[in-house]
């Protein structure tokens, strides 16, 4: 994925934080797709969007930290 991929893939995950479910979905599709430096990226960028916020916090397991 391209750095606008990425940069899609985010804004794509912030829509869908209404609904925990959702965005668990949304995320296991872009972890497939992913490069392992594109990965670490999100990682981050997941735990930094995801502080505070517990019901997204769990779909941590789908980025196998």
């Amino acid at each position: 994925m391209s750095k606008r991929t990425i940069d899609f893939t985010k804004s794509i995950l912030e829509r869908v934080s209404f609904d925990a479910i959702l965005f668990a979905k949304e995320l296991q599709k872009a972890v497939k797709g992913l490069l392992p430096y594109e990965l670490e990226e999100l990682t981050k960028w997941f735990f930094d969007f995801t502080q505070g916020k517990p019901e997204l916090r769990k779909c941590a397991i789908y980025l196998n930290v």
